[in-house]
C-alpha cells in the first residue's frame, strides 16, 4: 500500500540510534500526511529497532498494543557505571574490574522471574506532575515507585569479560538499563547498557520493520498491518447484524447478538472465554475489527467500550 493511502493500522519502523519516539512520529506524520500517528512504546534514543506506529483508529488501540512484552538483544559493559545507567550518561565509577562468567550467570539467574524494578532516575516516569529526567538534570531529589515486571527469558549469547550480549524477554515497562545496573551490582563489579535492540514489541517483529530513511524519503511502499491483523490473541467474538447496530451506537450486546470468532493464541496473552477482567475483540461477519468490548452486567453481555467504526 503506498503511503498517501494509509488510513488505519500500524506500520513498524526500524528505529535508529539517535532519535527520540517523538522523533520518529514526527517524520512520519510529515511523511504519510497523517496527524493521527503515536507510537507504541517508548525506545531510548541509544536504542534502535521496533518501533510501532498506531495510524488512525489504530490510535484508539494503543493502549494494548503497548502492554504486550517485548524482545531485546543487550550488550552490557562491566566495571562501567552512569548516572542514567548507560553509556549515554555521566560516569559514575569506573573501576575496570571484570566478573567472570559463571558470576554473571549466577547473577542473571536472580535477575529472572516476576519482581519489583525501580524505573531510573532518568527516565520518562512523572513525579508530582515532572517527568523524572527533568528533576535528576537539576540535581533535584526523584523518588520513584517500583513496579512489578516479568523477564521470562534471559540468556547470555556472547561473553568477553569486559561486556556481554544478553537476549532478553520481558514485560511491558520494564528498563534494560536498570536490568543492567543490577547486573553490575550483583557480580561486584558495576556495569551500564551499551547497546540495545528491540526485536519484537508484541505481534511486530523486526522482519517487518521499515527503515526510517525509506519512511522519510518515500522509497518504498508501507507495509500497513490493518486493524483486522491487531491484537490476534485477544478472544474475539463476531456479531450479528443486529449486534452490529448495536455498536455503532454504543449499546450493550448480549450473547444473542454475537458468537465466538476465531481464537489465535499467538504471544502473551493466550486465547479463552469471555473473561471480566479482559478485553475482547468484537469483528464483524467480514472479520473486520470493529470495537474492544469488556464484560458487563449479565453473564455474556459486552460493553463495546472502544468503538472504531
Amino acid at each position: 500500500m503506498k503511503a498517501a493511502a494509509i488510513v488505519d493500522g500500524v506500520i513498524v519502523i526500524d528505529k535508529p540510534e539517535g532519535l527520540t519516539s517523538h522523533d520518529v512520529v514526527a517524520v512520519a506524520r510529515r511523511a504519510l500526511g497523517e496527524k493521527r500517528i503515536g507510537h507504541t512504546g517508548t525506545l531510548d534514543p541509544l536504542a534502535t529497532g521496533v518501533l510501532p506506529l498506531a495510524c488512525g483508529r489504530a490510535t484508539r488501540l494503543v493502549r494494548f498494543l503497548t502492554a504486550s512484552d517485548k524482545d531485546y538483544d543487550a550488550t552490557i559493559r562491566f566495571g562501567l557505571t552512569t548516572d542514567s545507567f548507560d553509556i549515554t550518561g555521566e560516569e559514575t565509577s569506573h573501576g575496570g574490574g571484570v566478573p567472570s562468567r559463571e558470576a554473571v550467570l549466577q547473577a542473571i539467574d536472580q535477575l529472572r522471574g516476576e519482581y519489583l524494578q525501580t524505573p531510573p532516575a532518568y527516565s520518562a516516569k512523572k513525579v508530582g506532575g515532572r517527568r523524572a529526567y527533568a528533576l535528576a538534570r537539576n540535581d533535584e531529589e526523584v523518588v520513584l515507585t517500583p513496579v512489578t515486571v516479568e523477564v521470562s527469558r534471559a540468556e547470555v549469547t556472547a561473553f568477553d569479560g569486559e561486556r556481554a550480549t544478553v537476549v532478553l524477554t520481558c514485560s511491558s515497562g520494564f528498563y534494560v538499563r536498570t536490568f543492567a545496573h543490577e547486573l553490575g551490582r550483583l557480580v561486584g563489579t558495576g556495569a551500564c547498557l551499551e547497546t540495545l535492540r528491540r526485536t519484537r514489541s508484541g505481534q511486530f517483529k523486526l522482519v517487518e520493520a521499515l527503515s526510517i530513511e525509506a519512511l522519510r524519503d518515500g522509497v518504498a511502499e508501507i507495509d500497513l498491518i490493518p486493524l483486522e491483523r491487531l491484537l490476534p490473541a485477544f478472544p474475539t467474538v463476531a456479531v450479528t447484524d443486529e449486534g452490529l447496530a448495536r455498536v455503532a451506537h454504543g449499546r450493550q450486546l448480549e450473547s444473542a447478538h454475537y458468537t465466538p470468532g476465531p481464537q489465535e493464541p499467538a504471544y502473551g496473552h493466550g486465547a479463552g472465554p469471555i473473561d471480566p477482567l479482559r478485553w475482547t475483540r468484537i469483528i464483524d461477519s467480514g472479520g473486520h475489527l470493529i470495537a474492544m468490548g469488556t464484560a458487563a452486567g449479565t453473564a455474556g453481555s459486552l460493553h463495546p467500550a472502544i468503538v472504531l467504526t
